[in-house]
């Protein structure tokens, strides 16, 4: 009785073990901050400074960059594409991501 109750605990247990291992894997990835911002490329550009109208990301402060994100998110800052992307990240993916552009120089 007790062996299958343990066993039970294991099992149900199982999928929440592999979730942990699989966000600590995640967190430990290297690239992980270089890999979400490439999703940025196509409008920011593949360093972060873009062309035309749209904002340049590299060299900005992580905490104005923070910022704007979360006012794309609520609707504060007026977006046609922006604020479902925004969306789609999570604060920690987000994080990475001002981090990366943060990090890089403001012009190549």
């Amino acid at each position: 009785m007790i062996i299958s109750r343990v066993r039970g605990i294991a099992l149900a247990m199982w999928p929440l073990s592999l979730a942990l291992l699989a966000g600590a894997s995640w967190a430990q990835d290297p690239l992980l901050a270089r890999n979400l911002a490439a999703t940025c490329a196509n409008c920011h550009g593949t360093a972060g400074v873009a062309k035309g109208e749209m904002k340049t990301l590299a060299g900005r402060k992580e905490d104005e960059l923070l910022k704007l994100l979360a006012d794309y998110r609520s609707g504060a800052q007026p977006a046609t594409i922006m604020h479902q992307i925004a969306k789609g990240y999570t604060d920690e993916q987000l994080k990475l991501v001002v981090k990366h552009f943060a990090a890089l120089p403001a012009k190549p």
